[in-house]
């Protein structure tokens, strides 16, 4: 995203101005399917140019087209969940830093629930969203898990896969706001089984 002058402030803000458009679009997008957005119906991209406090040509030299921007938003927020293993493993203990991370993975299955129309419309237009997202997460979860395999604190035969299968699971059957509590204590015997020594 460079400017067209080669301006060094200007870059800084259009970077800034696709963020700003990329969190309103997540949340908006989010809130109109899940059905709390207080509105009914998807958010037109007017709304989220405003929400986001920019004009609609500003969205529009980021993003062409409504799937254009549900796209970025979806990959957006997939590479947030992913980055976030490493810089958990920086601050916590790598148990821990698994338990904040499979909350942050749920975080990001509820967002993707809300968003399903308009992920449907994306492939519907010959998008392919999901091209890389399970070898991106199975990569973030093998950090972690060989991290806590290094300490001792995980058993060291668990597939990656088999722990971003499972916490999918929980995240579809009780992936709500009113069964967040539920999703926790699973996550919890999830956890258990990690470190389960057979």
């Amino acid at each position: 995203m460079t400017a067209a002058n080669g301006d060094r402030p200007l870059r800084a803000d259009a970077r800034r101005n696709r963020d700003l458009v990329l969190a309103s679009a997540m949340r908006l997008l989010s809130d109109a399917s899940s059905g709390s957005g207080g509105g009914g119906g998807s958010p037109t991209l007017d709304a989220i140019a405003k929400d986001a406090g920019v004009g609609i040509g500003t969205l529009y030299r980021h993003f062409p087209t409504r799937e254009a921007l549900v796209e970025a938003v979806y990959r957006n927020e997939l590479t947030a969940v992913c980055d976030a293993a490493p810089a958990l493993l920086d601050e916590l203990a790598p148990v821990d830093a698994t338990r904040a991370w499979m909350d942050r993975y749920i975080d990001f299955m509820i967002a993707k629930q809300g968003m399903a129309d308009a992920l449907r419309a994306v492939i519907a237009s010959g998008g392919n969203l999901y091209a890389h997202s399970r070898d991106l997460l199975g990569s973030a979860i093998r950090l972690l898990l060989d991290a806590g395999a290094a300490d001792g604190a995980f058993r060291k035969d668990v597939d990656a896969d088999d722990v971003l299968v499972s916490i999918s699971g929980v995240a579809l059957v009780a992936g709500g706001p009113s069964m967040r509590e539920q999703a926790g204590r699973l996550l919890d015997l999830l956890l258990d089984g990690l470190r389960y020594q057979p």
